[in-house]
C-alpha cells in the first residue's frame, strides 16, 4: 500500500495493492498490521458504516465532540466521490484548512481521517456506494455539523464539473454551524 499525506499532514490518502487480470480484480481492504504499519496509527475500528447516495447528495461535514470523537476510514466500493476533512483543531496550525480527493470504486482509494477533524463528501456519479470504519461508535449527543460551504473554510467542491447545480441536503446539514462564529469545537 502507498500512503501520501494530504494538505493537512494527517489526512493520509491510501492507496492499496490493487491485483487485476481478465477475471476481475482482488485487494485487501484492510489489515490491521499493515495499516498501523504504513500510517502509524493504532486506533481501534469499532464500527462499519455503509450509505448510498444519488448524484449531487452532499453529506457533511460531520464531526463528533471529544470524548467520543471519530477516527474515519472511508473508501467507496461503486461510483466515485469528492471527499473532504476539515481541520476543526483549534491547537493544529491547519486549523480552518480543508484536503480534498475523488474516491471511486475505480481507483479503490481511501481516505484516513483522524478524531478532530470533521469529514464529507458529494457524490459525483449516478449513485454511490461509501463505506466507512470508526474509531468511535455513533453518539447523536456528540453528533455536531458544520456548514458545506462555510466561506471560512472554502472548499473548492467540483459541483458544476459533474453537473450539479445544487446539492442535495439533509435537514442536519443545511443548518450547519459556521466554523468560527458557531462551531461547537
Amino acid at each position: 500500500m502507498q500512503v501520501t499525506p494530504l494538505a493537512i499532514a494527517d489526512v493520509l490518502l491510501i492507496e492499496p495493492k490493487v491485483f487485476g487480470d481478465a477475471r476481475g480484480f482482488f485487494f485487501e481492504s484492510f489489515n490491521q498490521e499493515a495499516f498501523t504499519r504504513a500510517t502509524g496509527v493504532s486506533l481501534p475500528f469499532v464500527q462499519d458504516n455503509h450509505s448510498r447516495s444519488r448524484r449531487g447528495v452532499l453529506r457533511g461535514l460531520h464531526y463528533q465532540l471529544a470524548p467520543k470523537a471519530q477516527g474515519k476510514l472511508v473508501r467507496v466500493t461503486s461510483g466515485a466521490v469528492f471527499d473532504v476533512a476539515v481541520d476543526i483543531r483549534r491547537d493544529s496550525p491547519t486549523f480552518g484548512r480543508w484536503a480534498g480527493s475523488v474516491l471511486s470504486a475505480d481507483n479503490h482509494h481511501q481516505l484516513w481521517i483522524p478524531p478532530g477533524l470533521a469529514h464529507g463528501f458529494v457524490v459525483l456519479t449516478d449513485t454511490a456506494d461509501f463505506l466507512y470504519k470508526t474509531t468511535d461508535y455513533y453518539s447523536p449527543a456528540h453528533e455536531r455539523a458544520i456548514r458545506w460551504d462555510d466561506p471560512a473554510i472554502g472548499i473548492e467542491w467540483p459541483l458544476a464539473a459533474h453537473g450539479i447545480a445544487q446539492p442535495v441536503l439533509s435537514d442536519k446539514d443545511q443548518t450547519g454551524a459556521r466554523l468560527l462564529a458557531e462551531a461547537d469545537i
